[in-house]
Parts: C-alpha cells; sequence; structure tokens
C-alpha cells in the first residue's frame, strides 16, 4: 500500500489554469465548461492563461515562450497546480511539471479527478480507480526522475529498480481491478436477464453532463438520487420500477453524464455501467434547452451512444430547462410534445426542476409502450384481501370498484408473465381479456 499512498491524488487548491484556441475546431475544448470542471473538482482559480495556436507543441504542448509566462503566474500566485484544458501526453505533462515545478495536470486528469470525488458505489469506485491506474502506468517515470538525474554507472540501478517495482505494483492491481469488475458485470448481466424475464421495458435516461438528469429522474420516480447543479454530480446509475398510465410497469435507469472528448479509459471503465443504455428499450436523450451549445453537445452524447453501442436504440429527444430559455419578446416557452409525421412523439418541452410537462413526458414515453400489455378485467373474491394487496404490486390499475355483493372489479394493464401468474388464481370469480399485446 505505500506505492498508493505515495500516488494519491493531491487536493487541488490554488490553481493557475491553461487555455489553448485551436485552429482546428475539433481540438477545440469550451472555456465555459472548463471553468464548470475546475470548480465541481473544488480549486480556486488563480489565473486564467490562454493562447492560440495552429497545432500542439511537442515538448511543452503550449510552446516554451507560454510554458515560461505560465511559471510566472505560478510563482506570483504561490500556485500548486496548472490545469490545462487539453490531454497531455505522458511527456508533455513531465516536461511542463518539470519547468513550472508543480503538479501540471490535463482534462482528462481533471476529470477523473472529479470522477474519484463523486463516485459512491463499490462499482463507481472500482472503475474510477482502474481509469487512475491505467493512466498512472504511462506517467511513473516522472515519479522516479530525481534518482535518474544523479547519473553516473551504478546510480541508475535503484531508480530503475524501485520503477520497475512501482510498475509491478500498479499492474498487479489493475488485474484485481479488472477481475473484479468482470464480476460486477455479471451481476448486472444476471439483473438485466432478469428484467427481460419480467418482460419490463428499460427507459435509460442519457444526456450530456449537467443537463439535469438526476433530477428529472427523481421527478419521475421520487428516487430520491443526489442532484446538483454542478458536472458530473452523479456517477452510479439507478434503477426505479414505476407505472407508467396506460402503458404499465417500466424499468427508469439514470446513468453517468457524457461530455465532450470523454477519455477513452473512462468510457472503457464504465462500460458495464453504460451498457445499460445498449439494453434500453428506450433512451431518454436529455438536453438543456437553455445552453447555446445544446446542438453540439446533442451530438456528442450521440457519439458516446454509438460508442458503446446503443445507436439503434429508439430515442425521445427531452428539451429540459424551458424555464432559463430567454424568450423573444414576452413570450414563454411552454411545455409540449412535438410529433414526427407519423404521429409519434420525437421530443418534449419540460423544465424538470419546476415540474413543468412531465405529464406530458410521462404520457409520450407511455406512448412508445402501449399494445404491449394486456388490458383485463378481473372479479376478486370479497375474501381474497391479500391477493388484492398482491393486485397493487403487479400491473397498472385503471379503475377499481365493488360489485352488489362486495367483490373488488379490477380493470388493469399487466405483462405477459403477471397475466400468466394471476389467471389461475381461485380467488378469481371472472377475468376477461379487453385487448391483448
Amino acid at each position: 500500500m505505500e506505492l498508493f499512498d505515495r500516488l494519491e491524488r493531491q487536493e487541488l487548491e490554488r490553481a493557475v489554469l491553461v487555455h489553448v484556441d485551436f485552429h482546428n475546431e475539433s481540438d477545440r475544448e469550451e472555456l465555459d465548461e472548463f471553468y464548470e470542471l475546475v470548480d465541481s473538482a473544488g480549486a480556486q482559480i488563480c489565473e486564467l492563461l490562454t493562447t492560440k495556436r495552429q497545432k500542439a507543441d511537442p515538448k511543452y504542448f503550449i510552446g516554451k515562450g507560454k510554458a515560461e509566462e505560465v511559471q510566472l503566474a505560478v510563482e506570483m500566485h504561490e500556485a500548486n497546480v496548472v490545469i490545462v484544458n487539453h490531454a497531455l501526453s505522458p511527456a508533455q505533462e513531465r516536461n511542463l511539471s518539470e519547468l513550472l515545478d508543480c503538479q501540471v495536470l490535463d482534462r482528462v486528469g481533471l476529470i477523473l479527478d472529479i470522477f474519484a470525488q463523486r463516485a459512491r458505489s463499490h462499482e463507481g469506485k472500482l472503475q474510477v480507480e482502474l481509469a487512475q491506474l491505467k493512466r498512472m502506468s504511462t506517467r511513473l517515470v516522472k515519479g522516479w526522475s530525481h534518482l535518474d538525474r544523479q547519473g553516473g554507472i551504478g546510480a541508475r540501478g535503484p531508480g530503475e529498480t524501485q520503477l520497475e517495482t512501482d510498475r509491478r505494483l500498479v499492474q498487479g492491481r489493475i488485474k484485481q481491478l479488472e477481475t473484479k469488475i468482470e464480476k460486477v458485470r455479471k451481476q448486472r448481466d444476471l439483473g438485466r436477464r432478469s428484467r427481460k424475464r419480467s418482460e419490463l421495458p428499460t427507459i435509460t435516461i442519457v444526456g450530456y453532463t449537467n443537463a439535469g438528469k438526476s433530477t428529472l429522474f427523481n421527478t419521475m420516480t421520487s428516487a430520491g438520487v443526489y442532484a446538483e447543479d454542478r458536472l458530473f454530480a452523479t456517477l452510479d446509475s439507478t434503477l426505479r420500477r414505476v407505472h407508467l398510465p396506460g402503458a404499465g410497469p417500466v424499468i427508469f435507469a439514470d446513468t453517468v453524464g457524457f461530455i465532450r472528448h470523454i477519455p477513452h479509459d473512462l468510457v472503457t471503465a464504465f462500460r458495464s455501467t453504460l451498457e445499460e443504455t445498449s439494453e434500453a428499450s428506450l433512451l431518454i436523450h436529455l438536453v438543456d434547452a437553455s445552453d447555446a451549445l445544446r446542438e453540439e453537445k446533442i451530438q456528442d452524447v450521440l457519439d458516446v451512444i454509438s460508442e458503446v453501442g446503443a445507436d439503434e436504440v429508439p430515442q425521445l429527444l427531452v428539451m429540459n430547462k424551458i424555464d432559463a430559455i430567454q424568450p423573444a419578446g414576452d413570450k414563454k416557452i411552454e411545455p409540449k410534445i412535438d410529433l414526427n409525421e407519423e404521429g409519434v412523439p420525437e421530443r418534449v418541452w419540460i423544465s424538470a426542476k419546476k415540474n413543468l410537462g412531465i405529464d406530458l413526458l410521462m404520457d409520450a414515453v407511455g406512448s412508445f409502450f402501449k399494445g404491449q400489455y394486456y388490458k383485463v378485467q378481473l372479479t376478486l373474491h370479497v375474501s381474497a384481501g391479500k391477493k388484492r394487496a398482491q393486485l397493487y404490486q403487479l400491473g397498472t390499475i385503471l379503475e377499481e370498484g365493488f360489485d352488489e355483493q362486495g367483490n373488488s372489479l379490477f380493470t388493469m394493464l399487466l405483462t405477459e408473465q403477471e397475466w400468466q401468474h394471476i389467471e389461475q388464481w381461485s380467488e378469481l370469480l371472472s377475468k376477461t381479456v379487453i385487448e391483448g399485446k
């Protein structure tokens, strides 16, 4: 454990930020998002330095002159970390760290740092640690560079020996984590197969980080999932069973937020979590409608959805935060459903925080699953109190009442498995299928 004590994440305190405006659009990162990431990590921003470049400098990424300017800023503010809003190679990170004489963190490391702070479940912590160690394994050499600099015959051995020891420890821990995560993945597979056997559709909420997924999830399911107006406020997927009016019982799943240029190791590490997306019956693609860059972020999410193999899953685009949109004139954006040419909902406008349009969203989601259930009329004997209670735990009760003898009358929506479960009850005095699947 000594190695991992030495390599623990340092607390981010006084930070100098570095942002590069590249000529190529695909290489650019958003400055506002950078500020949000740093804020989510808990750093105190001392100064922001920006520069324009055609392409990255091979040695220092930002060029020697700009690196020296950053060095002056670090000394002036007594900063203990420099955060770069781009991915650095191990060599670039090492060269900058040696020149600036302080910790250097790139965009990938920053996101990993946030993930390490926010992971709550056992699986989430395993996945984050795995991603961190895989990244660390390419950067271990800088931890022992002071030994390498001694030079001379006989002086290089201790450093190399320690470095190899560290690498073996890291690789060993990586194998342990991969084994544990594989066990968790198998457990998730069992859970998914169980849900498939029960024929309950799964509706997974996806979207760019901070689009309001957890707030919507709480509003639709009353799950009490932690939600905050910060990037990556929640990482761990949560499942809740909900009865949709006119459709029946379904499973709602909340997932980790996506982000532009999401680190590949994170996609790999969280694959077991993201598999909930590829196995879903419907994706609710949640978008911050008030974001000026919403179209670009929609495409970023679609890219990740494609990467995890979920691009064939039906999607419902949900435009959230309509209360934050600045309308033209005095006309406010009202909750509504946009239909495609076939009359199928393709876009819903809501505000999860203000609870606006949630009923429209539930109706839109329910419309995807109508016709997949049995609509039945049941008469349950007056003495069957326990069976009556069980009905409330099964399907969606559309109507209920009593006949003259006090027997219970129900009109319900049931899955095939639920229908097969109850149609043999001796307490059922009558049973009629009104509509089949």
